[in-house]
């Protein structure tokens, strides 16, 4: 994803955030919790068929965690507990949005509800939030106790709005008055939310005073907002070789991403099919075909580049060293213009 020649290398922070991870994880392997433990390595990506790399994910929100740190001018070993803490954080939202989204895959790979039931699912998804808690709190160790404290509390308002945005998510599923300015409320919560507390939190562990630590959260914050249009953009018009799910499935399952939104509030042929009932599997191809050409591709395309470079300035202005800006641009670019 990001090629360097500034003796940092991607897969050296990817392998440190995996080690971080493991030793988390790994004190739920106790007496008469083996199974838990071998739940949450299955989801992890760790353990069971095709377990490995792209089992694991790209693990983008730590790494943004570190880089940010490294911008910020701060070493970004210290900000591994923080690192391992997000990205906890985000695979209990990612087994509790399975079961709620009826998903039975996840990477290619059975859900974690699919293989041990709904109950203990959400045991699991309740044990990795404890985790991500309990991974921050090791912030004491390579940080000030007031930094620690603050990292903390950045954690648990993300929570917050993490769950606020499920819940709006949710909520729009059933709701036929959305325009596409309820869509930002939803996604600055489900998405944006903990991409901002990624950057934010690598520059608070860097000692960067407030002002820069918020100029570090408004990028992720505007990344966040981006990487979620792109997501839409590409449930719809993406190839379905890079995905891991068929580019059909977003109009199918009636999704209200941003470009449905977009063409229902035209009120035009698209709008009139969708409202009229779910859209088939044989009509995704021509729906598709008539939200583009009702401009709802172009307006989103609008819409991330808009959020990406309000990112990029946020960056400009917090001032990063030369080798973090490179990596955060490069990785920005990375997720911004991915083909799937």
């Amino acid at each position: 994803m990001i090629n360097q020649d500034n003796g940092i290398s991607l897969n050296t922070l990817q392998e440190a955030v995996e080690e971080e991870l493991m030793k988390v994880v790994s004190v739920v392997r106790e007496d008469g919790t083996e199974e838990l433990h071998h739940m949450l390595a299955y989801h992890m990506g760790w353990e069971g068929e095709r377990a490995g790399p792209e089992a694991r994910g790209k693990r983008i929100r730590p790494i943004l965690v570190l880089l940010a740190s490294l911008a910020a001018g701060g070493d970004w070993e210290h900000a591994l507990p923080a690192a391992a803490a997000v990205e906890l954080v985000h695979n209990f939202s990612l087994i509790h949005d399975d079961i709620q989204d009826n998903s039975h895959l996840r990477r290619g790979r059975p859900t974690v509800w699919v293989k041990w039931g709904i109950p203990q699912a959400i045991n699991a998804g309740d044990v990795l939030l404890n985790l991500a808690f309990m991974a921050i709190t090791r912030l004491e160790e390579t940080a000030s106790p007031s930094i620690a404290l603050h990292a903390h509390s950045i954690l648990q308002t993300t929570c917050l709005k993490l769950t606020k945005g499920q819940y709006l998510d949710l909520s729009y599923q059933s709701r036929s008055d959305l325009s596409p300015q309820d869509y930002w409320p939803m996604v600055s919560g489900k998405t944006a939310a903990l991409l901002a507390a990624c950057t934010e939190l690598g520059a608070l562990v860097a000692g960067a005073n407030p002002f820069l630590c918020d100029l570090y959260r408004q990028f992720g914050n505007h990344l966040g907002l981006a990487f979620q249009a792109q997501d839409d953009l590409l449930g719809i018009w993406g190839n379905s070789a890079f995905l891991g799910k068929s580019t059909e499935s977003d109009l199918a399952e009636g999704k209200k991403s941003l470009p449905v939104l977009y063409g229902l509030s035209l009120n035009g042929p698209f709008a009139r099919r969708w409202r009229s009932g779910p859209i088939h599997l044989e009509e995704v191809p021509e729906m598709a075909a008539q939200l583009d050409s009702e401009g709802a591709r172009q307006y989103t395309q609008e819409q991330v580049a808009r959020s990406t470079s309000l990112a990029l300035q946020a960056l400009e202005d917090a001032h990063p060293t030369s080798v973090g800006k490179k990596l955060l641009s490069d990785l920005a670019t990375a997720l911004l213009y991915r083909q799937g």
